[in-house]
């Protein structure tokens, strides 16, 4: 399938979990990649991508970058960071990264994205937020959730603006995926085996998701069957996941 020949595609954190999985399939539906990581080192094995190192909690950065690499048809934010505790346990410096990476960084990569989509009069604009946000609240995810939230904000706003102008603006809310970054939470229970058996078994589908599901999602609202869906947020969490 090729439903995206001919378009180019930008996609940050593409190192590895679920960036990864939206930077190949995207390729294998015929677009030009551009797969952007912090750690060069995770994109080495992308090798049939275009790869490159960016920084999305700099502003200056991205502004060079997108300058550099022209205009883009898609855009998937997938940068981001799970932080644990409760309101009590957030502490300033804390609150304030998640928001820099979840959200602050989203923000950058549209500005310095979106001039490019508004002169070609087409574009499609993806933001990874959670069902842990505005959508759902969870045990111990208060800088998390609050992040994420603010990212379906940023996303319905974006969409309502641009809709004229033939830009789309979407959000993925996954729930449990299985990817690195639940591996890294899982594995703060001490027994990871035990951990990840036990919340497997909490799920609706007595699954986790994968990556490659939500990278087929990705691929969906970057291509044109998508075309009359924007401000939309996309859940897929297996009908209620954590």
């Amino acid at each position: 399938m090729n439903r995206l020949k001919g378009k180019t595609c930008l996609v940050t954190a593409a190192g590895q979990g679920i960036g990864r999985a939206a930077a190949l399939r995207l390729a294998a539906e015929g677009a030009r990649v551009i797969a952007t990581d912090i750690n060069t080192r995770l994109l080495d094995s992308l090798t049939a991508l275009e790869t490159a190192q960016l920084d999305v909690t700099r502003p200056g950065e991205i502004a060079e970058f997108t300058a550099a690499i022209g205009p883009v048809d898609v855009l998937f934010n997938c940068a981001g960071i799970v932080h644990r505790g409760n309101v009590l346990d957030c502490s300033e410096a804390d609150w304030d990264f998640a928001f820099d990476l979840n959200v602050k960084a989203m923000f950058s990569m549209i500005k310095g994205c979106l001039p490019g989509m508004v002169e070609q009069k087409s574009g499609s604009i993806i933001n990874m937020s959670s069902v842990v946000s505005s959508l759902r609240g969870v045990l111990n995810r208060c800088a998390y959730g609050a992040s994420k939230a603010a990212v379906i904000g940023l996303t319905k706003s974006v969409a309502a603006d641009f809709a004229s102008r033939g830009i789309r603006c979407n959000a993925i809310c996954p729930g449990a995926i299985d990817s690195p970054s639940l591996h890294d939470r899982l594995a703060e229970a001490g027994d990871f085996d035990a951990a990840k058996r036990d919340f497997t078994a909490s799920q609706p589908m007595k699954r986790l998701g994968t990556v490659d599901e939500v990278a087929a999602l990705v691929a969906f609202l970057a291509s044109d069957e998508a075309a009359f869906m924007t401000g939309q947020t996309h859940v897929i969490d297996g009908g209620g996941g954590n």
